[in-house]
């Protein structure tokens, strides 16, 4: 089978990363944190976050050398049951819940009137791209990460050519010290964690990557690192160029900062290329998502017919499974709604997938043979528990939505092993 290089690896990192996060979720904070300096440690905080655990899982990856991800590594170190439900977690939200936010989020930027119709639409049309072989799947994927990478770059580049807005959100005053130790800002991190969700999309088709060893870490290290600088700048850009009345509680904030800027023609196009690098995102997930169902398929009875392969060796019933999830989740609730329950269940899935390198030996680790590598995921547990015990305090029922599709994915474990036994 032709595997993918470190690009692409890279470029898949990139697109599930990018995508419906860091143009709504500033949206959200700015309602209770208004300094700026508050604002952007919310993004590096992440940044740093998501890299301690590009790092571990660049680790995970190399060790275990077996696409499916969080599957492999629990099920692996802990116990079946923990990676069956993280891929029912996948299944469910992991995977098909940035789908949905990210086809909704299109059809807002595009302006078009039946949302969710058109959202449907767009699933359905990558979905067949990613039906083919590796080889349209990598050119489909690279093709729009690449107009990825060079939006946000256009975007910060614009979004600081030009003088900033007279009612901009712009706040440097001593009141960060205070926000910092806010409630709301730790709450106010599972937007951010989200939308650095992705940057362990590689280790999840580590199988398929060309010499995994090199450039597994090497894509997931490069495009984690892009990211958070990205999403530092391009939120202040967004800060710099429109006023907290206009941007509290409001999800295209793009459109808000740069109508201000570029006036009704140019925003128009900032929206065109919002929605069109959103497809990358959509495809990536699809991509990634389909192949950790398709892991599980191999050692569960009740998702055997989901492991069925085209004759490129495309796990075609997985994407299919992920597209129609998607789509029942797009016709069930609202944006917000599933952005913070997916959020809370992603943490919640990441975390339990981090704690499984601190049974690593040190003769077992590929990269960090020194005992300072159990530093990292240390600080990674301790961010999240503080991220999760806050969202659920400020967000129970959602919560308890995210607890409750783990609660199903448990179950389903058992009466998948009783089956077994029949």
């Amino acid at each position: 089978m032709k595997k993918i290089g470190w690009k692409t690896a890279t470029a898949i990192v990139i697109s599930n990363m990018v995508g419906t996060g860091v143009f709504t979720s500033l949206g959200y904070q700015i309602t209770d944190l208004h300094n700026t300096i508050t604002l952007l440690l919310l993004w590096i905080a992440g940044g740093i976050l998501a890299l301690i655990g590009a790092f571990i899982y660049a680790e995970l990856g190399a060790h275990f050398k077996q696409s499916g991800g969080d599957y492999i590594y629990l099920s692996r170190t802990y116990h079946p049951v923990m990676g069956y439900v993280s891929s029912w977690v996948s299944l469910i939200v992991g995977f098909s819940g940035p789908v949905s936010l990210s086809a909704l989020a299109m059809t807002k930027y595009l302006g078009i009137e039946n949302e969710k119709t058109f959202a449907i639409l767009i699933i359905l049309v990558i979905a067949s791209f990613q039906s083919f072989s590796l080889k349209v799947s990598s050119r489909f994927q690279n093709t729009f990460a690449l107009l990825k990478v060079v939006f946000i770059i256009s975007l910060v580049i614009i979004g600081i050519s030009f003088a900033p807005s007279s009612s901009n959100a712009l706040l440097f005053d001593s009141s960060w010290t205070q926000e910092i130790m806010l409630p709301t800002f730790a709450s106010s991190l599972v937007f951010v964690t989200y939308a650095y969700t992705g940057w362990n999309s590689a280790s999840y088709i580590v199988e398929e990557i060309d010499n995994p060893k090199i450039n597994l870490p090497k894509a997931i290290i490069t495009g984690t690192i892009f990211v958070t600088i990205s999403y530092v700048l391009v939120n202040f850009v967004f800060l710099r160029n429109a006023s907290i009345e206009q941007l509290e509680g409001k999800e295209d904030i793009a459109n808000i900062a740069f109508y201000n800027l570029l006036g009704v023609k140019g925003v128009k196009w900032i929206s065109y290329f919002i929605a069109l690098q959103l497809i990358a995102t959509i495809s990536a997930n699809l991509w990634v998502g389909s192949r950790v169902t398709q892991a599980t398929a191999k050692e569960n009875h009740l998702w055997r017919s989901l492991g069925k392969e085209n004759k490129n060796k495309i796990p075609i019933w997985a994407i299919a499974a992920h597209t129609l999830i998607s789509i029942i989740i797009i016709l069930s609730g609202k944006f917000e709604e599933i952005f913070i329950y997916t959020a809370f269940v992603l943490q919640l899935l990441s975390t339990t997938a981090v704690s499984t390198s601190l049974f690593l030996k040190k003769k077992d680790r590929v990269f960090f043979k020194s005992n300072v590598f159990l530093l990292l995921p240390i600080t990674f547990l301790l961010f999240s528990f503080y991220i999760l015990y806050f969202t659920f305090k400020n967000h129970p029922i959602e919560s308890i939505i995210g607890l409750g599709i783990i609660g199903i994915g448990i179950m389903l474990y058992f009466f998948d092993k009783n089956k077994r036994h029949d």
